[in-house]
């Protein structure tokens, strides 16, 4: 499949996710949920690639094109302006949550399939 179309798809996928859960939960704590959940997804996705255990083509179409789509740091920073203008507390708790406990997802996802592999 062209690595453009792969995208496409993915990221026509990802964004109904995105909103599917936006409606489900609202925001922000969606945002934080989607963000969180991309982030340890990506994560087993590139240790996936970096083992050989999941294609480059797999990665275009997961990776870049349903989790791009599924997280989103504009959303985010949005959101921030918009709990800092209400709860200048909320907005640093919100933010220190998320630059926290994504990276920390990423690199649990990325050693879990290491072991795996």
């Amino acid at each position: 499949m062209n690595s453009y179309l792969a995208v496409a798809i993915g990221g026509a996928i990802g964004a109904m996710l995105r909103f599917a859960i936006s409606e489900w939960v609202g925001t922000p704590q969606a945002t934080l949920l989607v963000n969180a959940v991309g982030s340890l997804l990506l994560g087993m996705c590139m240790a996936g690639l970096a083992t050989e255990l999941v294609s480059k083509e797999m990665t275009i179409f997961v990776g870049t094109g349903i989790l791009g789509a599924f997280t989103t740091m504009s959303t985010f920073s949005v959101e921030t302006i918009e709990l800092w203008n209400n709860n200048h507390g909320t907005a640093i708790g919100y933010v220190t949550i998320t630059m926290l406990l994504c990276p920390i997802l990423a690199y649990a996802g990325w050693k879990t399939v290491e072991t795996i592999a």
